[in-house]
């Protein structure tokens, strides 16, 4: 019996022109950019940009974060991931790490460990990275330069 999911993915990935591909084997160290898609079999360790489609392979690893129009993941990633368009991770994609996507597609048994934003468009995306930023150093404030929040009550408290 065909998988209806796995034909309609494997229709997306036929229609993008992949204009460069890291092989399984292949090892790229360091900040990876394209204007075009690509499609990663090997690993990746460093963050990427891609102006159309990042397809990562089943034996695909990406470690660091990932900006690009369209992601679809059927191996693993470990960073954060902005989505112009579409992500899909897939029935053997495995993602650790925060997603902001306009569309989000995950498959029966894909594993995600982290949180999603949905935005409406680019404007959403640009404003979420700088929240993320801001957040970071509100939680520097409330917890001290130590992170030690327990020390920061009992000063309050005083």
């Amino acid at each position: 019996m065909i998988n209806k999911n796995k034909n309609k993915n494997n229709a997306m990935e036929l229609k993008a022109k992949i204009g460069t591909v890291i092989g399984p084997g292949a090892v790229f160290d360091g900040h990876f950019d394209t204007p075009e898609s690509v499609r990663v079999d090997g690993t990746i360790n460093g963050n990427c940009t891609c102006k159309e489609l990042l397809i990562v392979g089943v034996d695909g690893k990406i470690k660091g974060d990932i900006k690009s129009q369209n992601v679809i993941i059927s191996g693993k990633v470990e960073g954060d991931i902005i989505a112009d368009g579409k992500l899909e991770l897939l029935s053997t994609g495995k993602l650790v790490g925060n997603i902001t996507a306009r569309s989000l597609v995950v498959d029966e048994d894909a594993c995600f460990d982290g949180r999603c934003t949905m935005t409406n468009g680019a404007e959403n995306i640009s404003a979420s990275m700088f929240d993320k930023d801001k957040s970071k150093d509100k939680e520097k404030e409330k917890t001290g330069q130590n992170g030690n929040m327990a020390e920061m009550d009992n000063k309050k408290r005083y």
